[in-house]
């Protein structure tokens, strides 16, 4: 999940009259909000260290759509992962213990490993920063299992005609992450739509995945935004991923972006009319460990903005998949838009405060403690 706009200040907002968001959550279902994802692992220096001067390292289980999920699972809604691993594999055995200690159900075959250059899961490479130097991420996904998900290694028709799903969960890194994962994508947003369940996509651009296959991924990218309810990302991410033309530039102040990104989501409501909200996260980074944090959702004519206040980061990584995360659990919950939004916020700023990239809520009251800006001690 990126984030809109750079440096800013303060700026006076407004919500107007409060209308009930235009979705029906699918009433029997075994599984509250699922999501397709490639499992792997992300190391990290300690003590705040640059990767390339490390001499620790902590290792963790990642993925940014099993980030989102994570919210909701922790705080007790049955959650479901499809992933593909690898047969026999340690850092297989280690994500699916670590998915179920986060009470999170997997499904997904498998496969052998083949020779020693065959199949395994991902590596994210990635230092927190500190103070002044930013945080520097490399990706190693050579080999990557996840990058074979495909439509045969599941029964959707089981999932989502028969068991049921409320919410499914996509991302952008999924559908663009190789031809079999755009194809399966856009096939469980088909079969999810057409069996009652609420679509949530996070566009999530990279350069690197779309280079030499603009044409392919805008052709899946347009019709799964065209299935889904609700639309995240930053402008960049509207315009490369949809091609959605976005207002003429405006002036560097907040005011001016904020205006910019509403008229750009103007376009992209009347290109899409069945998506109910769109949502971004809005950041500034005074130093690696401390930002101003805020975010936009529109339902329907109405703008929830949540203006940036500060916040302490002990890792950033994760604080989009947070926000993403707590706005789909208030949907889940059925809150209105303005509520969702709150939740979603204090959600991103709560993975923020965590070495893990994902939050890990203790209860409902804890994420509301930070929205309200409460740190004291709790006894």
């Amino acid at each position: 999940m990126n984030d809109l706009g750079k440096p800013f200040l303060f700026w006076q907002y407004s919500i107007t009259h409060m209308e009930p968001m235009t979705y029906t959550l699918k009433s029997t279902a075994a599984t509250a909000l699922l999501t397709p994802t490639s499992m792997g692992v992300r190391l990290t220096p300690e003590y705040g260290q640059p990767f390339h001067t490390a001499t620790h390292l902590h290792i963790q289980v990642t993925s940014a759509e099993s980030n989102v999920v994570s919210v909701a699972s922790h705080l007790g809604l049955p959650v479901k992962v499809l992933s593909k691993f690898v047969e026999g594999s340690p850092v297989s055995r280690m994500i699916l213990d670590n998915l179920a200690a986060r009470h999170i159900t997997v499904e997904g075959p498998h496969v052998p490993q083949g020779d020693p250059w065959g199949y395994r899961h991902q590596f994210n490479l990635a230092d927190s920063g500190f103070g002044s130097r930013g945080p520097r991420v490399a990706n190693d996904r050579a080999g990557e299992v996840g990058r074979t998900l495909q439509v045969e290694d599941f029964d959707l028709e089981r999932i989502f005609a028969q068991e049921g799903v409320q919410i499914v969960h996509l991302s952008g890194l999924i559908a663009a992450l190789s031809p079999e994962t755009g194809r399966f994508c856009l096939e469980i947003a088909r079969i999810a739509k057409k069996n009652g369940s609420l679509i949530s996509f996070d566009l999530n651009h990279r350069a690197t995945f779309w280079e030499n296959r603009e044409e392919e991924l805008h052709a899946i990218f347009d019709e799964t935004a065209s299935l889904s309810d609700i639309l995240v990302g930053n402008e960049e991410d509207f315009q490369l991923c949809l091609n959605i033309e976005g207002p003429e530039a405006g002036g560097e102040g907040l005011n001016e972006k904020i205006e910019s990104f509403k008229g750009m989501i103007g376009t992209a409501k009347k290109r899409y009319p069945k998506t109910s909200i769109f949502a971004t996260t809005l950041r500034e980074v005074v130093h690696v460990n401390h930002h101003l944090w805020g975010c936009i959702v529109s339902a329907g004519d109405d703008w929830h903005i949540v203006e940036p206040r500060d916040i302490y980061v002990l890792d950033r990584i994760g604080g989009g998949d947070g926000f993403v995360g707590g706005l789909l659990y208030g949907i889940l919950k059925g809150w209105d838009a303005e509520q969702s939004a709150h939740f979603g916020w204090a959600s991103g700023a709560l993975a923020a405060t965590l070495l893990t990239d994902y939050g890990q809520p203790a209860d409902e009251e804890q994420v509301w403690s930070i929205w309200k800006g409460n740190a004291r001690v709790r006894r």
